[in-house]
Formats: structure tokens, sequence, C-alpha cells
């Protein structure tokens, strides 16, 4: 996650290319832009990073032609991961389907002009302001935690040993809820989105979906601005607190005393 001096009210990126030098540039356009930014290598690792709850963007730029997972096959999988913007960049024109599936396209080389012209168009849309009132951003179809991840733990460890990584998650989202309060508190945004990345990177490699998915959230600034944001507030440390009880209860039936 690459983000220096990332402004508040920017969306998130996620880039994803398969060149490197391309990668490199349109990622550094970016962030000094003051866009925060994730980048994937192909679609298989875009896919991975939503799923593990590690990246919430607003905004998909998406190589239009690559190996692998790619094209209108990408486009309908990230669609159904998410609600950001996509935008298909490409060296060369794509297929008509794939500028129709999606929301935007950029010919490369392209300029700094050029992509923040489009990013600016779409900048209200992408932002993570979606949720009204007092609504919850706990998605009840989402499991609490990846069952491939916990078998792959089994597999290596002890369950004793399992059980303590995940008791130890549980007792950390308590202590990252006193500290996210304290941040809210001061207005020290930085620190809320500290606090969103170490939730959404711990709780992503343990495949403890909920609370990953509620740190991108953070992290990405769903926290900041005006409008109805003391009742997102509201709900994301209720929705925490959750997510905690959630896991602990995962514990009773998987791990009983």
């Amino acid at each position: 996650m690459l983000g220096i001096g990332a402004q508040h009210d920017l969306p998130t990126v996620l880039l994803i290319d398969d060149d490197l030098v391309s990668r490199e540039v349109i990622a550094t356009l970016l962030i000094m832009s003051g866009y925060t930014v994730h980048t994937a290598a192909d679609g298989a690792a875009s896919l991975e990073l939503l799923s593990a709850g590690k990246c919430l963007p607003g905004v998909i730029l998406m190589d239009a032609q690559m190996p692998g997972l790619s094209g209108t096959r990408l486009i309908a999988e990230l669609r159904s991961r998410g609600k950001a913007v996509l935008i298909a960049i490409s060296a060369s024109k794509p297929p008509d389907k794939v500028v129709a599936a999606a929301d935007g396209f950029l010919l490369k080389p392209f300029s700094a002009d050029a992509l923040r012209k489009l990013l600016k168009q779409y900048r209200m849309q992408a932002l993570p302001s979606e949720a009204s009132a007092g609504e919850s951003f706990l998605d009840p179809s989402q499991p609490v935690v990846k069952a491939e991840t916990l078998a792959q733990l089994r597999e290596l460890m002890p369950e004793a040993r399992v059980r303590e990584i995940y008791a130890a998650i549980v007792a950390d989202l308590t202590l990252r809820q006193s500290a996210l309060k304290a941040a809210i508190a001061k207005g020290d945004a930085a620190e809320v989105r500290r606090i969103g990345h170490a939730i959404s990177g711990g709780c992503g490699m343990a495949g403890a979906l909920q609370a990953a998915r509620l740190g991108a959230l953070i992290e990405s600034g769903i926290l900041e601005g005006e409008g109805n944001q003391l009742d997102n507030k509201a709900s994301v440390l209720r929705d925490l607190r959750s997510a905690a009880l959630n896991l602990e209860r995962m514990l009773e039936a998987e791990f009983p005393a």
C-alpha cells in the first residue's frame, strides 16, 4: 500500500497491471496527486487483495489486456467484490466488449493531467460514503473467518496454537477499539488510518474477513469528512465490537474447551 501524503477526500485506488514499469509510473503519478494506491501484478493477485480485505478501493485501474485472468472475466470478478469505479487502461485499443464493461478507458501512454481529469470525473461516485445513518458496515453474508485460511493454519500447527492466534486477534481488536475511539476524539486522521491499516493487515493474514474489511474501510477514509460521519464513527466502533464477538463465538464453536 502506497500513499505518502495521501489526501483524505480522495478515493483509494487499486492499480492492476502486469507491466512493472507501467505499474510503477502510474502509481507514482497517483501518489503525487494525493491518492492512496494498492498495486497488483495480475488479475488473480488483485482478487486475493480484495478477498482478504486488505484493500477497499473506490477506483480500480485495470490493464485491459494481461495474461491469465483479464478482460471482461476479470471485470465481472471485480464487480462481484465491490462497487468501485472501474477504468480500463491499455497500450492498444482493447475489444469493444471490454471498454463497454468498464466505466472508463485510458489509452497508454497517458499524461498525468489526463489521469487526474478522468479520476476527478468519478471522484464523488468513488468516495466511500455509501452507508446511511446508523447503518452497519458488517456484511451479513461474509464469513467471520475464511475457511481455507483456518484449514491451512490447522495443517501447519497444533489446534492450541491456532486458537491462541485468534484469541490474540480478539484481544488486539479490543485494544484497537479503544485506540480508535481516542484517535477519533482527537481528530487525528493519520492515526485513525494507521489503526485501520493495522487491523486490515493483521486480520487479513489470519483470514478474519469481517474485521479485515472494517479495517480497510477505516483506512480508506470512511470516518473522515463531513455529512453523516458522526453516524459512520458510531457504526464502525459498534461493528468492530461485533466482529470481535463473532470471532469469540467462532473460537467457542471451533475450539471448545
